[in-house]
């Protein structure tokens, strides 16, 4: 029997969800442990993320309007925009970690933190709109707990502003919307046999690449890097 896009939607998540005590940074910065230069850094890596990830969600919405798959579509508009709004929340981070203007514009991304990116412009480029929908949003709820672990430390250890947390903040917050379209894309999806075994693939290596993400601000927090 051919499952409901909520189905799917949860045993995905279940399927991909990592385990949360092999995050080798999170809880540092949760106790109040890591350093506030390593904070930057996330940051920093943020800086170059997000405006990759805005343009391939874009280019992801086009390609799913040209196939008529509308809901999809939608999706990766609210993704988009919801990109630019994390922009605009990450210069008051920044603020706080005293990262001048002149550091963001000429600081070197790391392969390790770019590769999640990289491999969303992959999927842009060549993934089913909607089994990338299902990538995407099993990733999610992983990320989210991840940020309001930090938007917390964030003020309960570090002192900072709940503008300098609006960034964690906004990735932290349900979406209930989003979820929404999410579930129509995939039922769309499954409605027109859109859907392919491929989305455990995908969301195999977006999660693994998040890993990679949180790994390498680690590694340059211990050797002196971050």
């Amino acid at each position: 029997m051919t499952p409901t896009a909520h189905e799917l939607l949860r045993t995905t998540a279940a399927r991909l969800a990592p385990d949360p005590a092999t995050n080798p940074l999170v809880p540092r910065i949760a106790d109040g442990s890591a350093q506030v230069r390593t904070i930057a850094v996330i940051g920093l890596e943020q800086w170059h993320v997000i405006p990759a990830d805005r343009r391939s969600f874009q280019h992801l919405s086009r390609r799913a309007a040209e196939a008529k798959d509308l809901e999809s579509a939608a999706f990766f508009d609210t993704l988009a925009d919801g990109e630019s709004l994390a922009r605009e929340r990450l210069t008051p981070l920044l603020d706080a970690c005293e990262v001048s203007r002149d550091e963001a514009a000429t600081y070197e991304p790391q392969a390790g933190c770019q590769a999640y990116p990289s491999y969303v412009a992959w999927l842009a480029l060549n993934g089913e709109p909607a089994d990338v929908v299902l990538a995407l949003t099993a990733n999610f709820e992983v990320w989210g707990r991840s940020c309001a672990a930090i938007a917390r430390a964030l003020r309960d250890h570090y002192g900072f502003s709940d503008a300098a947390c609006g960034f964690f903040d906004l990735f932290a917050e349900p979406a209930p919307d989003l979820d929404r379209q999410a579930l129509a894309a995939v039922q769309a999806g499954l409605d027109r046999g859109r859907v392919t075994a491929a989305h455990l693939r995908f969301g195999r290596l977006v999660a693994r690449y998040e890993e990679m993400f949180w790994e390498t601000v680690a590694r340059g927090e211990g050797d002196g890097r971050a």
